[in-house]
């Protein structure tokens, strides 16, 4: 017998069904909850709302548990490539040689993107922010490509992902390029997918860009660890404006304007900043953490703790190490770079921190490998949506293909009871 879950309104009993996931998770199902009963529920931020059952990721933050597919984050990072894992997140399944082989050959195939689309550039700001651009090129693509605009047209559709997974990189290399004044550098297909963007961002006409083994480990783990998060923000955003039939290239543009936000995608970029205000400060790190540890100070440390994982993010222990080996490797001498390694020292020794389990996130990490390899702040938004970009893909696909129902939150709504109409000469 399936269990339910007992509700009682105004002294009247209604029995709802539940539902286990294959985690053991459960779930109330109120789908007819308003019909049964005329009531909606109220869940400000969705943070006890399941929108859709996905067989993609597995999410326990309580025991720091992250699962693509069935597969723990930690073996997926220590032996997989980006381009592998993609596949499995977007096709269900980790690719046979052969997949993962003309899987790899299509996105190589199509990383040009069209050159009228280098116009665009020009009509930007010189300091545009890459997220905006990124967004706004990713939506224009679907111009350039119309049948893409079926979303139930399932053989266009793998094109258009493999056209996605292919482009997007070169767009936010170009994005960068533009920026500074540079050059744009052409992709080159015998290169890896992350060889290739590290190519494209740093290459110049005048030399060639001699790529370190131990920066490509580093970005190919970096790509894995953020390629999906379960039902976060933009995530969700990807697939609420697919629900409404909308291309998918319109929808990944959605994904990137949420990730933008600096409650998102941003948190990175505030570890560095956080940093800097330290080092400008004078390079005191006691005394920040002292004011961290202050309830009435409203200084926070960034990167620390995670509002989902409760004890320790998973992804934080896989990537300290590449960040160590690229720190070693580099041999860098910033005092940016310094403070964060002390900072990383208190947080995981400090009795304040351990108790409360503020170590490290992944934000703190992935913010300071992009700063030693030299992408600059407002780029490390972009690196977050690069790594993305499969989750995105997949979240979207498996939506269309459950054929789930325009989404429409309902509200509890707080205005003015009924009134009439006041004529403007009337209005004191």
């Amino acid at each position: 017998m399936s269990e339910t879950a007992r509700l009682i309104i105004d002294g009247k009993e209604y029995e709802l069904p539940m539902f286990t996931g294959s985690a053991n998770e459960k779930a109330i199902d109120i789908t007819k909850l308003r019909d049964l009963t005329g009531c909606v529920t109220l869940d400000s931020g969705y943070k006890n709302t399941g929108a859709a059952k996905s067989a993609i990721t597995y999410l326990d933050g309580e025991e720091g548990k992250l699962w693509y597919r069935g597969y723990p984050i930690e073996q997926i990072a220590e032996y997989g490539s980006f381009l592998e894992v993609a596949y499995l997140l977007i096709y269900g399944d980790l690719p046979t040689e052969k997949e993962l082989r003309y899987f790899t050959e299509s996105i190589s195939h199509h990383t040009l993107v069209h050159e009228d689309m280098k116009r665009f550039y020009e009509a930007y700001p010189t300091h545009a922010h890459p997220m905006g651009v990124l967004s706004s090129m990713i939506a224009s693509m679907s111009t350039f490509y119309p049948e893409s605009q079926n979303p139930n047209n399932f053989k266009d559709i793998e094109l258009t992902i493999h056209r996605l997974m292919a482009k997007m990189p070169t767009l936010a290399a170009q994005a960068f390029k533009v920026s500074i004044g540079h050059p744009i550098i052409y992709p080159k297909n015998a290169y890896s997918y992350t060889q290739n963007f590290l190519h494209m961002m740093f290459a110049l006409p005048t030399f060639e860009y001699e790529i370190d083994p131990v920066i490509d480990d580093a970005l190919n783990k970096l790509l894995i660890l953020h390629a999906d998060h379960e039902q976060n923000c933009s995530t969700s955003t990807v697939r609420m404006v697919g629900s409404s039939q909308s291309n998918l290239y319109s929808s990944i543009s959605a994904g990137i304007a949420a990730l933008w936000g600096p409650l998102h995608g941003g948190a990175n970029q505030a570890v560095i900043e956080m940093l800097e205000r330290i080092k400008n400060d004078g390079g005191n790190v006691a005394k920040f953490v002292e004011k961290a540890k202050d309830k009435n100070d409203p200084f926070r440390l960034m990167g620390f703790g995670h509002r989902v994982y409760k004890n320790f993010d998973p992804r934080a222990r896989i990537i300290k190490k590449s960040c160590d080996d690229v720190l070693n490797k580099l041999g860098i001498h910033d005092p940016v770079l310094d403070i964060a390694k002390q900072l990383e020292e208190v947080a995981l020794q400090d009795p304040y921190f351990v108790e409360r389990k503020l170590y490290p996130n992944v934000d703190f990490y992935s913010g300071i490998i992009y700063r030693a390899i030299g992408i600059p702040t407002e780029m490390f938004t972009v690196m977050f949506a690069l790594g993305r970009l499969p989750g995105w893909v997949a979240q979207w696909k498996e939506m269309v293909e459950q054929g789930e129902p325009i989404g429409r939150p309902r509200q509890i709504y707080t205005g003015h009871d009924l009134r009439d109409y006041v004529p403007i000469a009337k209005r004191g």
